[in-house]
């Protein structure tokens, strides 16, 4: 009989629950020992059914001791963490802070800048957001119009977290007023705290610290907290984390993660030499964008609308959850295809014109890709339906209108679907998931068998 499991990961996503077991390997690393799938049971109004239900899977495909595995979790099933983000500038202080929430797996739902008016005020409370976060301001410079923004949205009495990410001077006067409305403050290092100075890690950490108390708010969810000592990490930040870790063992990467209701675009670059010096704003090392329009389930009509072929939008009949038949693949091959287009067009920047008193120049606004060295599609969807390879390989086009991979860039799908997986241990392992990663690109090289990760040149 094989060796217990000792490490368990279960990822509660919007429409499928998967649950990888692993144990620890002589290499260093971790060896991927069991999975399980299955339907993720909100509609039942328990997601610990679903839980079960993948455990059950598992069960019936491992024939070794189950053990007592120490238990890891993420989710997503909760629809994300509604957020709105207020800054002093959208360029600087709103951007970084917006770029950090999502990050840690928020949904950003509101973006402001400058002084909050009436209106904008009354669009934060119409979307009912789970946190609010408030940034603005370099370290010791404008604090004027932030203080104020903290007294507004602390008056709207909303019941939800205010997280403050800005100038260090106003921290005082902000923590009084929330203290005075009775509102809870979590504390952040400044986002921006310099001229052309990010800081989002430290504010990506304080957020995802709120969705492990926002997420036990799902049906069956606190029950689920219960099996892990860990909390419960966003799924997008699990993904994300993993990205950074892979980036670091093997380098630049660009990871798709396509889901039945969103297609969230990870990457993990400083771009190239010559493009990075043509930047107009910095950006993150490690960026995400979540497309809460493309999801090859719950949004699959928003993708073919968005694509305005009518011939796909009569297939819709054929849409499952967890595709079986030839047309069932066929349409889900499909509108993994468009989603990763999209959200690939989306996440990179682009080359454009700036005339100056010297005349025109070229500039890159937003993320840099041409220096990405591995394409990575992981997530149910995209690695489950035949043609992923094929899919990224087309966004590989190298710098153009869009600044897109090389088209010598790697790919690898993630067949087993286990980067999330590794992504949630990579906080308590970092050096073994690089090792897992590192092994798992070598195991998988032409010629050798390996179905792990399946690699094109």
């Amino acid at each position: 009989m094989s060796a217990p499991l000792e490490l368990l990961t279960i990822e509660v996503g919007s429409t499928i629950t998967k649950v990888n077991g692993f144990r620890r390997a002589a290499w260093g690393g971790f060896e991927h020992a069991a999975q399980g799938f299955a339907p993720t049971s909100i509609a039942a109004g328990d997601v610990g059914i679903g839980v079960e239900a993948a455990r059950a899977d598992l069960l019936s495909r491992y024939s070794g001791d189950f053990g007592q595995p120490e238990v890891y979790v993420n989710s997503s099933a909760a629809g994300g963490l509604r957020m709105t983000v207020h800054g002093l500038t959208y360029s600087m202080t709103a951007r970084a802070a917006r770029e950090a929430s999502l990050g840690a797996g928020a949904i950003v739902k509101l973006v402001t800048a400058g002084e909050l008016d009436d209106l904008e005020l009354a669009e934060v409370r119409a979307i009912k957001p789970n946190i609010i976060l408030l940034a603005g301001g370099v370290d010791y410079g404008e604090k004027k119009i932030v203080v104020e923004n903290a007294r507004r949205l602390a008056g709207l009495n909303l019941g939800v977290p205010l997280v403050y990410a800005g100038n260090v001077a106003a921290q005082g006067l902000v923590s009084q007023i929330c203290a005075d409305y009775g509102v809870e403050l979590l504390l952040a290092q400044n986002v921006f705290p310099d001229v052309d100075e990010l800081n989002v890690e430290p504010l990506r950490y304080v957020i995802q610290e709120v969705f492990g108390r926002h997420i036990i708010h799902a049906p069956g969810m606190a029950r689920l907290a219960g099996l892990t000592s860990h909390g419960i990490l966003p799924t997008p930040g699990a993904v994300l984390r993993g990205a950074e870790l892979f980036a670091a063992a093997l380098g630049d990467c660009l990871v798709f993660d396509v889901g039945g209701a969103t297609t969230d675009v990870h990457s993990v670059t400083d771009g190239s030499p010559e493009l990075t010096a043509k930047m107009l704003e910095p950006e993150p090392r490690a960026k995400r964008t979540v497309e809460g329009d493309l999801g090859v389930f719950v949004n699959a009509r928003n993708i073919v609308e968005l694509s305005n072929d009518q011939a796909w939008a009569g297939r819709l009949v054929d849409l499952q959850a967890m595709p079986k038949t030839e047309r069932e693949q066929e349409l889900t091959r499909w509108l993994c295809a468009r989603a990763v287009e999209t959200g690939a067009r989306r996440h990179a920047g682009t080359m454009a014109d700036l005339y100056t008193p010297a005349g025109k120049k070229r500039v890159v606004k937003g993320k840099d890709l041409s220096a990405v060295r591995w394409v990575v599609a992981t997530g149910g969807a995209l690695t489950r339906v035949a043609g992923a390879a094929d899919t990224l390989r087309s966004i590989c086009s190298g710098p153009g209108k869009h600044l897109m991979p090389p088209p010598d860039a790697i790919i690898l799908i993630d067949r087993d679907y286990r980067f999330s997986a590794l992504g949630t241990l990579a906080g308590d392992y970092p050096g073994e998931v690089q090792a897992t990663f590192r092994r798992w690109v070598a195991e998988a090289a032409p010629g050798n068998g390996a179905t792990s990760l399946v690699i094109e040149n």
